[in-house]
């Protein structure tokens, strides 16, 4: 799909808080409906989702050494690969819905979260997109305001599992630990502006590959 005149305005946000307290996650009561995820083109970036902008969570799920982040290939596009993602219920808040958003799509329970981005991420579906995605929830969304959360897996990659927690139908297809650039460079075009804002705003807390001994 190509889109015309795709921009990208970013303004200035505060620096994260650190991550000194890391939580535990805690089991989240199901909500009921289907689990609907979504793309489309960036726009902006603010302090609050504003109005006609669905509210969404996005999941940077890294690996216990905070080396690799977690990426996934759709069912209904396997070369569409993304991080985790999905909608925050009527009066839910952002953090609960990430961390049923993780267990939902990766069966993820054991982790913690590190960091959550000091802004919301705003993007416009493109037409096409937009129509189809507001048939099928019987709204009329511009597009959607993501807030994101880093979070280490403190389990195994065992733990991970793409039939998820068995409440909502599986998203995808297949799955890898990547590194940050390579995350941006598999995402689809119109994803990539947000992908690197968000992993620019979790870079001091990821870690560089080590050295490959000789």
């Amino acid at each position: 799909m190509t889109v015309a005149g795709a921009r990208c305005l970013i303004l200035t946000a505060p620096t994260i808080a650190p991550s000194s307290a890391l939580l535990r996650l805690p089991r989240v009561t199901r909500r009921p409906g289907p689990a609907l995820s979504c793309s489309a083109l960036p726009l902006t970036s603010m302090d609050a989702p504003p109005e006609g902008y669905r509210a969404n969570v996005g999941i940077c799920l890294a690996d216990p050494s905070l080396t690799k982040i977690f990426c996934a290939s759709r069912i209904d596009n396997p070369s569409a690969w993304q991080m985790p993602q999905g909608g925050i219920d009527l009066g839910e808040e952002p953090r609960a819905a990430a961390v049923r958003e993780l267990r939902e799509e990766t069966g993820v329970t054991s982790a913690e979260i590190v960091a959550e981005a000091p802004n919301w991420l705003t993007y416009d579906f493109p037409a096409d997109v937009r129509d189809k995605l507001n048939a099928r929830w019987g709204t009329n969304w511009k597009g959607q305001a993501q807030k994101w959360f880093l979070f280490r897996l403190t389990g195994t990659d065992d733990e991970i599992n793409l039939m998820g927690d068995g409440s909502e139908k599986p998203e995808f297809s297949e799955w890898t630990w990547m590194t940050p650039e390579q995350v941006i460079e598999k995402a689809v075009e119109f994803k990539k502006p947000v992908y690197e804002e968000t992993l620019k705003h979790f870079a001091p807390y990821l870690q560089s590959d080590p050295p490959a001994s000789s």
